[in-house]
């Protein structure tokens, strides 16, 4: 489904017979055998449990995506692609948005080699225009006020206003986890930084407009205010998939299950076969050595009847009234928004043709409560097909209710992707980052950037993006507001035009500033921070990754 929905005009296609007959047709034609071993034992005739995609589903396939595009002609172009609530859009952006943002990032850009900021540890691949994990908050060195908040005009000239916010002292006592029957500790709360974010009113009387009323961390407010306006539009045209997204996490519903599963069917069935099919008990051959060379046959020949759909029904917990569903600007009228800001380039050259991917997580820690996720892919160039994939943990509990023969866990595999004693991990899917393309996620789902590389390996190429990270409207976390600016460079700025020491010479301008110490925070100091706050962050994800993967495994009851 995520396929059709990426053909242009799949709305109304859809709802062609000539060409979704078509669909049908290529869908399962594709199909492939769900068991490995495709060979028919002799005596045994060929069953029709073993195909991947079978008629019923895409019957089911083509109602649902009727159903979806409905909602997609009403919803001004929105469609969730995969449980887990992601949706994806490629006209919530117009193209002369996509412009301007274009041309808005490009003085970011447009800089001395010397002074780009190319994220460590990337091989000098992925560029850093604006991120949040430099100037963060640290806890024990910012200065936050106690009263009042600042402004996008005078957050600069506040600087140093305030005072310093106390260090965690003793720390943040971590989560102890039971995984593989050893103790873990997991901290969920860092006790020295927090990514800071900005303030978004959403209180518009036009319904469709934001402003953002406190700076975006390490995204000068005067200098790039054009910026700052086309932002503004981005996260105004985000809102409306940010509440698709985390709609049904507000109604607490269960999964949507398109198949329901309960009990295992094998075909061959065992108990059905003719008394000739298989081995035959050999002469001489005691019970026990036959019953087991008779398991073995039947484990090696029989296939799991994969379990078919029924008449779609769609998902039985959408609300009648809309007033159930979220709506962050009726939700939390009044109250701004507080959202993270990131930009980032992909660069590759002929000499480094190819990215090799990310790491499976969620973002950032329990100091920044951030809800759900936003990327906007507002320019591709001369790269092959980038996708950004998903991953949630299921319930071992939904495999145990299953009525499956004593000792026999291979329709594990074959119905759900897993396998007995491993995770309970599964990868939900993955969606195309194409150009010009807006994605909304939770950030209860594990997220990964796939591999890509050059589409011509003789030029140079590139994948740009906008993400923003929602902070859980229902907790105020410390924000641009409160926290004036930490810069240095920013800082001297206004100081030479305020005062006298802008008459003097640079050398000696410089060494009256190098005189201040401590706070604000010089560049040199502000990225040994970030190399920190990073360690901190990359021991949070190898730790969360170890508890994802291993706190619950499937392992089989016998019975």
């Amino acid at each position: 489904m995520d396929q059709l929905t990426d053909k242009p005009g799949w709305d109304k296609k859809v709802f062609d017979s000539t060409i979704t007959t078509k669909w049908k047709e290529e869908a399962l034609s594709q199909a492939q055998p769900a068991s490995s071993d495709a060979s028919i034992p002799p005596n045994v005739s060929e069953g029709a449990g073993k195909i991947d995609m079978t008629e019923k589903m895409v019957d089911w396939c083509i109602a649902e995506l009727q159903f979806k595009a409905k909602a997609f002609q009403e919803n001004g172009g929105l469609v969730s692609v995969y449980n887990g609530d992601v949706v994806k859009s490629d006209i919530a952006i117009p193209p002369e948005l996509q412009a301007s943002l274009r041309a808005a990032v490009a003085p970011l850009e447009d800089i001395p080699d010397r002074l780009k900021d190319w994220h460590p540890g990337s091989d000098d691949v992925v560029l850093d225009l604006v991120h949040p994990s430099l100037f963060p908050l640290v806890y024990g060195r910012s200065k936050i006020l106690k009263e009042g908040v600042t402004t996008l005009d005078d957050c600069i000239e506040r600087c140093g206003e305030g005072e310093v916010i106390p260090s965690m002292t003793g720390g943040v006592a971590p989560e102890r986890l039971r995984i593989s029957r050893r103790t873990v500790d997991l901290k969920l709360f860092s006790d020295k930084f927090q990514w800071l974010p900005c303030e978004v009113d959403i209180s518009a009387n036009d319904g469709n407009s934001v402003r953002i009323k406190s700076f975006i961390n390490n995204l000068h407010p005067k200098r790039y205010h054009g910026l700052y306006s086309v932002i503004e539009q981005v996260i105004a045209r985000a809102i409306p998939l940010w509440n698709m997204t985390l709609s049904p996490l507000k109604l607490g519903v269960e999964d949507y299950r398109r198949i329901d599963y309960d009990c295992v069917e094998y075909d061959p069935d065992p108990d059905d076969l003719p008394g000739d099919a298989g081995p035959q008990q050999e002469e001489g051959e005691d019970d026990e050595d036959y019953n087991d060379r008779r398991c073995e046959w039947e484990r090696e020949y029989r296939r799991v009847v994969l379990p078919e759909p029924g008449t779609f029904e769609p998902p039985s917990y959408i609300p009648e009234d809309p007033r159930d569903l979220v709506d962050l600007r009726e939700d939390y009228e009044g109250k701004p928004l507080q959202i993270i800001v990131k930009l980032a380039n992909i660069h590759l050259t002929p000499q480094k043709p190819e990215y090799k991917g990310g790491k499976w997580h969620v973002e950032g820690q329990m100091n920044e409560h951030i809800c759900a996720t936003a990327i906007y892919y507002y320019d591709c160039e001369n790269i092959t097909n980038s996708r950004l994939a998903f991953r949630q943990q299921s319930d071992k509990d939904d495999a145990e209710g299953i009525n499956y023969p004593q000792s026999q866990s291979d329709w594990l595999e074959d119905v759900f992707g897993c396998a007995e004693g491993d995770s309970t991990v599964q990868v939900v899917g993955s969606v195309e980052t194409r150009a010009g393309r807006l994605i909304t996620f939770p950030n209860i789902l594990q997220h990964q950037v796939q591999p890509f590389s050059l589409e011509d390996r003789s030029k140079p190429g590139h994948r740009k993006i906008l993400a923003l990270f929602l902070v859980d409207p229902t907790v105020k976390v410390i924000s641009t507001a409160h926290v004036p600016c930490q810069r240095k460079d920013w800082w001297q700025e206004v100081v030479n035009t305020r005062s006298a020491i802008g008459d003097l010479p640079r050398e000696l301008q410089d060494q009256v500033f190098q005189q201040v110490d401590e706070f604000p925070f010089g560049m040199q100091e502000a990225k040994e921070l970030r190399l920190e706050l990073m360690e901190e962050r990359k021991q949070f994800v190898v730790h969360a990754e170890n508890v994802f993967k291993n706190q619950q495994t499937f392992s089989l009851c016998e019975h």
